[in-house]
Order: C-alpha cells, then sequence, then structure tokens
C-alpha cells in the first residue's frame, strides 16, 4: 500500500489552531485539506409555524450545538418572541455554553452543561424534571435525546429548525486524495450526488460512526479506516494508526453494525421463559421428597409401637 500524502476531511477547518490534524499534517508531513460535504440552512419563520409548537410555553431549551443556538435564537428574533429571563439552558459541552454569552447574559443557575456527549448532561437534566424542554434540532438527527427523554418521562418539544443539505463540491473536479473522512451518511450522500461517477481506485475511506460506515458501504464503496474504537476513539487517532501501518490495516474493517429490534424481543423472551420453568420444577420435586420421607418414617414408628 503506497504511503499517505494526502487527506481531505469532510468537515470546516478548525477555527483554533491547535487542532489534532494539523499536528497529523505536521508530525507526518502529509497535505490535509478541509471541505464540508454538507452544510446547515435555517428554516423560515413561517414554516417553523406550521408545527405549532409554542416557545413560550417552554421553561428549558437543550443544545447540541451552536448552529442549534444560533437558529433558536434566530427563530425567536423573526418570530418577534421576547426570550423570558427565566429560560434555562442545558448545553451538551462547555464550549456551547460560553458561546450563550452572544445571545444571553451568562448566569450559572440558568445555564448547565455537560463535558462533551449528552449522557453527560443526562444527569443535570434528571435533576430538572420538572421543566417543559425544548430541542432544537435538524431535519436529519439521531433519536438517542428524544428517546432518553421519553424513558426518563420528560415533557419536550421536539423543535425542527434548521436543515442539514448537500454542499456543491463541483469546484474539486476530482477526489485526488489518498484519504476521504466522512463523519455521517449525509456527507456519503453529498459525494455520490456531485460526482456520480465517482470511482474509489486508490482511495481509502475512513468513517466515524456505524451509520456512517454502513452508508459507505451501502455504497459500494470499501471501508478502510473506521473510528471510535477502544484503541482510536477519535477520528484523528484512526488515522494515524493508519498511516504508521498501512499494510498490516485488515482487509476488511469490522464496526458495529446496529441490532434490529425484533430479534433482541424474541431473545429476551427466550431468555426469561427458558431459566424460569428450569428452576421451578426442581425445587418442586425437592419439596415433596423432602416431606413425604419423614412422614413415613413416622407412620413405622407408629405401627411397631402398637
Amino acid at each position: 500500500m503506497n504511503r499517505v500524502k494526502s487527506i481531505l476531511v469532510s468537515q470546516p477547518k478548525p477555527e483554533t489552531e491547535k487542532s489534532p490534524y494539523f499536528d497529523l499534517a505536521q508530525k507526518y508531513a502529509i497535505k490535509i485539506d478541509f471541505r464540508p460535504f454538507i452544510h446547515i440552512e435555517g428554516i423560515d419563520a413561517k414554516d417553523f409555524r406550521k408545527d405549532r409548537i409554542s416557545i413560550l410555553n417552554h421553561t428549558a431549551v437543550i443544545f447540541t450545538s451552536r448552529s442549534a443556538a444560533d437558529h433558536f435564537f434566530r427563530i425567536c428574533n423573526e418570530m418577534r418572541v421576547p426570550v423570558p429571563e427565566s429560560m434555562k439552558y442545558f448545553c451538551v459541552s462547555e464550549s456551547i455554553a460560553y458561546y450563550l454569552q452572544k445571545y444571553v447574559q451568562y448566569r450559572k443557575r440558568k445555564i448547565f452543561h455537560g463535558k462533551q456527549t449528552f449522557m453527560d448532561l443526562a444527569d443535570i437534566i434528571k435533576k430538572h424534571k420538572e421543566e417543559y424542554f425544548m430541542l432544537p434540532c435538524s431535519d436529519i438527527h439521531k433519536d438517542e435525546i428524544s428517546d432518553y427523554l421519553d424513558q426518563q418521562h420528560i415533557r419536550y418539544s421536539k423543535a425542527v429548525m434548521f436543515k442539514t443539505v448537500t454542499s456543491n463540491l463541483k469546484d474539486l473536479k476530482n477526489i485526488n486524495y489518498d484519504i476521504v473522512t466522512f463523519f455521517s451518511p449525509t456527507g456519503v450522500k453529498s459525494l455520490l450526488k456531485n460526482f456520480p461517477k465517482f470511482k474509489q481506485g486508490t482511495t481509502r475511506m475512513a468513517a466515524f460512526g456505524p451509520s456512517t460506515a454502513k452508508a459507505v458501504e451501502e455504497a459500494g464503496l470499501h471501508l478502510n479506516i473506521y473510528a471510535p474504537t477502544p484503541v482510536a476513539p477519535s477520528m484523528t487517532m484512526a488515522l494515524e494508526q493508519y498511516i504508521k501501518a498501512p499494510d498490516k490495516a485488515p482487509a476488511k474493517v469490522s464496526y458495529p453494525h446496529p441490532v434490529s429490534v425484533a430479534p433482541a424481543k424474541v431473545a429476551v423472551k427466550a431468555l426469561v421463559k427458558t431459566p424460569a420453568k428450569v428452576a421451578v420444577k426442581p425445587v418442586a420435586k425437592a419439596k415433596t421428597k423432602s416431606k413425604a420421607r419423614p412422614a413415613a418414617k413416622a407412620l413405622a414408628k407408629g405401627k411397631k409401637r402398637k
């Protein structure tokens, strides 16, 4: 396998110079270009009104990204809805929490944040079950958050305020990179939409997350690099491992495939029913024998005395 000399990252260029991508480029003398394959477009206020969601009925907002914050306050402004001072904000990360200073005064009593993922924030939300939450999101989103809120019986409204659309990549002309990275199934669709006749050839594909990996394979492309894994929790770490030893990379990359719901239900029933039957029968027999033997001995002694 040829040495990796160039990588195309299908995300915006990092705003800070302290990015592991820049460290990777410098360490291995690799050219790394950044180009978003998808971008966000806001939904008009008139379209948002069709969902009949009253912002003022809610007492808290969950922000999963800066885009979610931008479009929430944009919609409020377009609809001339004054956001009350009492509104509470729950942010997935600290950086998003500090970003809110663009719109509201930062106060610890009304702005809460997790470390990096939603599950870090989940425990904090659980302590505020009395709130009525709004979840600004894209038309394409994961159900992880709504599933959790449903399980915890927390009141919330899912508010679609922006949409994910494919970017125009025609200026790239062709994909002459050793590695192309993907971070969502929509990114894979964007590549094929812009380049319908695209052929992988010697280009190696990297995917982040099982749904993205599945989209790569369903597009008829060969997956070479996958993250996250226990040894490579980030895309940059997975890339570095591959760059170090491309010849040692497995012919087929394994990743956690999604499990369907139906088989899971069958498996649970089987596990519950079978042990119950096996456990009950031996116990019942043991009790019958232990009681019967002492009773028989007592009768025998009584007959001998007579």
